[in-house]
C-alpha cells in the first residue's frame, strides 16, 4: 500500500463471474493483471464449472488471481459470491467478456481518494464485438450525453449506467443488498437503483472500460426480455404514472432500433 498523498490508497477488489467464455477470458484477466496502479487490489474470478477450457487459462494465473470454481445457479449466483469473499473497501464488477481500459483502475480511486463522500461511481464505456472493434458509437454518444445529465428520475426511465465502468464502496454495497437472483437479464439496473437511494453516483467523463456484445451475450440474445425487466424493476421502485408511460415509449423506440440493427448486420454481414 503505497502512502504518497497523491496517489490513491484504497484497495480494489474486482469481481469476475464467469462460465464458458474460454475466447474472451484471457482478454479480460489481462485488462485488469496490465493495469499496474499505485495501490493494492485482489482480482476474484468465480467460475461455474466452465467445460470449454476456460479453467485451463485460469490455472496458468493461479498465482495473481483468486479463483473460485463450482457450480452455482447462474451470473447472480457467482457475483454474491464474490461480492462475499471480497475485501476491498472499493468493489468493481467485470464479466468475463468485457475488458478495463488502460488506467481505469487509477483513475477510479484517485476519484474517490479526492471525493471521500462518493459512495459510487461510473464512467463511460465503449462498445466491442467478438473482435474486438468498436460498434455502435452512436449509442455510447447517446449514454455519454445521459450519463452528464445524471437524475434519479432520469435513471427510473433509463438503464444508461454502463456496468464494466460502475465501482462501489463496500459500505454502500452492504447497504443496497446483494445482487437479486431472481432477475436474469437486468439485476444491474436493480441494483443501480437501490444505490441510486443511498446518494447520487459520481462521474468520471472519460473511457474505463468496454462491453463486449456478441451472439451468446445477454444483450444480443435477450434484448426484449431485457428492456421488459428494466420496465418492471421501474415500477417496483416507483409507481408515477407519467414516468411508467415515458419509459414504456422509450422501449417501443429502443427495441425497433435494436430490430433494424439485426437486419443491417445479417443483410450486410458486417458489425453494427
Amino acid at each position: 500500500m503505497v502512502n504518497d498523498k497523491d496517489q490513491p490508497s484504497t484497495r480494489l477488489s474486482v469481481i469476475t463471474p464467469s462460465y464458458n467464455q474460454v475466447q474472451f477470458i484471457e482478454k479480460t484477466i489481462n485488462s485488469v493483471l496490465s493495469q499496474r496502479p499505485g495501490f493494492t487490489f485482489e482480482y476474484i474470478i468465480v467460475d461455474g464449472g466452465s467445460a470449454d477450457g476456460t479453467l485451463d487459462v485460469l490455472k496458468r494465473y493461479i498465482n495473481t488471481i483468486h479463483c473460485i470454481s463450482e457450480p452455482d445457479s447462474g451470473m447472480q449466483d457467482a457475483l454474491n459470491k464474490g461480492f462475499a469473499a471480497a475485501k476491498g473497501d472499493v468493489i468493481g464488477w467485470l464479466n468475463s467478456d468485457d475488458i478495463y481500459l488502460p488506467g481505469a483502475l487509477e483513475k477510479v480511486m484517485t476519484y474517490f481518494d479526492r471525493n471521500p463522500d462518493c459512495l459510487w461511481l461510473f464512467g463511460n464505456c465503449r462498445i466491442i464485438d467478438d473482435q474486438d472493434r468498436e460498434i455502435r458509437k452512436w449509442i455510447s454518444q447517446y449514454k455519454n450525453w445521459s450519463s452528464r445529465r445524471y437524475s434519479y428520475e432520469r435513471l427510473l426511465g433509463e438503464n444508461f449506467i454502463p456496468q464494466p465502468a460502475v465501482f462501489i464502496r463496500r459500505g454502500a454495497l452492504e447497504k443496497a443488498g446483494p445482487v437479486d437472483p431472481g432477475l436474469p437479464t437486468a439485476m444491474d439496473f436493480d441494483l443501480w437503483l437501490r444505490l441510486a437511494k443511498l446518494g447520487k453516483p459520481g462521474y468520471i467523463d472519460d473511457y474505463l472500460a468496454c462491453f463486449r456484445t456478441h451472439n451468446q451475450s445477454i444483450s444480443s440474445k435477450h434484448y426484449k426480455i431485457q428492456f421488459e425487466e428494466q420496465y418492471r424493476i421501474h415500477a417496483r421502485y416507483d409507481r408515477r404514472r407519467f414516468l411508467l408511460l415515458k419509459h414504456r415509449a422509450k422501449i417501443r423506440l429502443i427495441v425497433s432500433a435494436y430490430s433494424i440493427l439485426e437486419k443491417i448486420q445479417h443483410l450486410s454481414g458486417e458489425p453494427e
